[in-house]
């Protein structure tokens, strides 16, 4: 069996520089991958149980997501994974089906398994079972204990669908989407749209309802049939765009040609291919990236916290000219 004296053999390095980079402690990024290299080649397990208990560290953290099913949360599960295994830690990935009950019981069982930190997703009534000892970052939801968050410009990003809508000729326009009922920074989406729309004398509409209500057909139709002279549509996610054009087809509507669209987030069905609609693109992977960087710090410091709201940027999709 493989001991810390053969990696550092292997690696070119001390015993010191081993142990500190099993033990979580800060290396340089040569010496980092020089070792763990080394402990693959040499299949070299530490202990980490033993260390666990030393420590009081586990090197595992959890990421709740509401679902995996949505492309948005599982490519943060992807960068997250992906940024945790270079720093050497692992992921506990919870998926809560959008349920408070199960949510709560994951955090239970993290909580039992003694996990370093949480980053979750979350629009559920969770803030009486946050505790400050266990590090929590957020990624959209404002809690009301100053826990750390991390989000996109989801404000500029309604501005920059209304300003894009606009300067490609729509002059009716209309906002489609879901409100919670805890506050969170998707909801500035509409409220950026509208400021936009203001400033500018667009004339506009909203339909807006209060989750968990997904089907807009009859609200859509009704909007529609209303106001026909609507050619411009922001819906608050790609999902919900996608479902207008089929709704909208009932009425022998085609996208670009009675209506342009705009979504929000940025959706592939894989890397190859091209965006799903013209969206709103967010920064995945720099919001997964600083979602884990400030949950390290919080490890290292519990004091610790940070807000950080991260670049948006439009991309066409083929439902704008």
């Amino acid at each position: 069996m493989a001991t810390m004296k053969d990696v550092a053999k292997l690696a070119g390095v001390s015993v010191g520089s081993v142990s500190n980079v099993f033990n979580g402690i800060k290396v340089k990024q040569d010496t980092y991958d020089k070792v763990t290299a080394a402990a693959k080649e040499l299949n070299f397990e530490t202990n980490n149980l033993a260390r666990s208990f030393k420590l009081n560290h586990t090197n595992t953290i959890a990421l709740i997501v509401p679902t995996i099913w949505h492309p948005f949360f599982s490519s943060i599960a992807f960068y997250l994974e992906e940024i945790a295994e270079k720093k050497g830690y692992h992921v506990f990935l919870c998926n809560s089906n959008d349920n408070e009950t199960t949510e709560l019981k994951y955090i239970k069982m993290l909580r039992k398994n003694k996990v370093d930190g949480i980053i979750a997703i979350t629009y559920k009534d969770i803030d009486a079972y946050m505790e400050s000892s266990l590090p929590f970052v957020s990624i959209d939801r404002h809690f009301n204990k100053g826990v750390s968050i991390v989000s996109s410009d989801n404000y500029n990003g309604g501005r920059l669908a209304a300003q894009t809508l606009s300067e490609k000729q729509a002059k009716k326009l209309l906002f489609v989407g879901t409100h919670n009922a805890f506050s969170n920074e998707t909801m500035k989406r509409r409220q950026g749209f509208e400021d936009y729309c203001v400033e500018h004398k667009i004339d506009y509409h909203v339909i807006d309802l209060l989750e968990p209500h997904t089907d807009f057909t009859s609200e859509l139709l009704e909007m529609m049939d209303a106001h026909k002279e609507i050619d411009g549509i922001f819906s608050i996610n790609d999902f919900v765009g996608l479902n207008i054009i089929n709704i909208l087809k009932e009425l022998g509507k085609e996208v670009v040609k009675d209506y342009q669209l705009i979504g929000f987030d940025g959706i592939k069905m894989s890397k190859e291919r091209e965006y799903e609609v013209s969206t709103i693109v967010q920064p995945v992977k720099e919001i997964a990236y600083s979602a884990f960087n400030i949950l390290m710090k919080q490890i290292e410091n519990p004091d610790y916290k940070a807000q950080q709201i991260l670049p948006i940027q439009f991309a066409e999709g083929g439902t704008t000219r």
